[in-house]
């Protein structure tokens, strides 16, 4: 029977990827800060079967805890088989905008919470011989996104760290994987910026996400078929893929379109 952990698990793409895990029979712990929303999507997905779901309140900050909850879960299930760092915040605005606030919360969540996870969980696989670790990074970390440099900044990071300890791991047994949507239909749509400063884009109490965005639930399906491959980098949806290619093509032109959308978002804004 294989264990996992889900970092973000009680709604959105970590709540999506429980499912999945359940669906096929594993023992996972849905770990987030909202520990009665973790613990109530955990019920949900058991309900559901044939595997079975814990829930866990985790601030991902915390190292300590973090270790602790990797350790025990390890312990109580005889191993532990897959990780997905998964929590994250929502940064967006033009840097004039951003004060450190607001790039200290996206490194302490965006890049140390998936560094807490790694470091834990690859204790534990080393001395197992085996595992994946799956971080969940961004589209963002792949192009020149711009009005939200801080994200954007954390998901680079995450895709950097991603690979290169894939390359150290291989040889240990242990696979490692970088998850990079783009647009997805969750809460985080919501909660841009929250608890700090507003920006011209921070969310409002009554944002709706649009309904044509692609599904966590359809992201889902295609993070397991790529961590079933053991794929480096899995993109969704394809126009990711193709924002991708078309950033390792032509770099310049890249940054000639992101210009052109932070220039709009200073004009519409009057932050000219």
């Amino acid at each position: 029977m294989t264990t996992s952990i889900v970092t973000g698990g009680a709604s959105g793409i970590g709540a999506a990827i429980a499912a999945e895990l359940v669906a096929r029979g594993d023992t996972v712990v849905l770990a987030d800060i909202n520990g009665a929303g973790a613990a109530e999507t955990a019920e949900r997905l058991t309900g559901r079967g044939p595997g079975k779901a814990f829930g866990a309140a985790l601030d991902v900050t915390d190292a300590a805890a973090v270790a602790e909850l990797y350790d025990r879960t390890a312990r109580d299930n005889s191993g532990l088989d897959l990780v997905f760092n998964n929590a994250g915040v929502a940064i967006a605005g033009l840097a004039e905008e951003l004060t450190l606030d607001h790039w200290n919360r996206a490194i302490d969540i965006n890049l140390r919470g998936v560094v807490h996870g790694v470091d834990a969980a690859y204790r534990i696989m080393r001395g197992q011989g085996h595992g994946h670790i799956v971080n969940t990074a961004s589209l963002a970390g792949l192009v020149p996104m711009p009005m939200g440099i801080p994200y954007t900044a954390t998901k680079h990071a995450v895709v950097g760290l991603t690979l290169g300890l894939r390359a150290e791991a291989a040889g240990l047994g242990i696979k490692v994987s970088a998850v990079c949507p783009g647009f997805i239909a969750t809460n985080l749509l919501r909660t841009v910026n929250a608890g700090l400063p507003e920006t011209g884009m921070s969310s409002k109490a009554d944002a709706e996400v649009p309904k044509d965005l692609y599904t966590p639930e359809r992201l889902a399906k295609v993070v397991m078929k790529g961590v079933r491959r053991n794929k480096a980098v899995i993109v969704a949806p394809a126009y990711g893929r193709f924002a991708w290619l078309a950033a390792r093509l032509t770099p310049a032109g890249a940054v000639r379109a992101a210009r052109a959308a932070a220039d709009g978002y200073r004009k519409d804004h009057n932050l000219t």
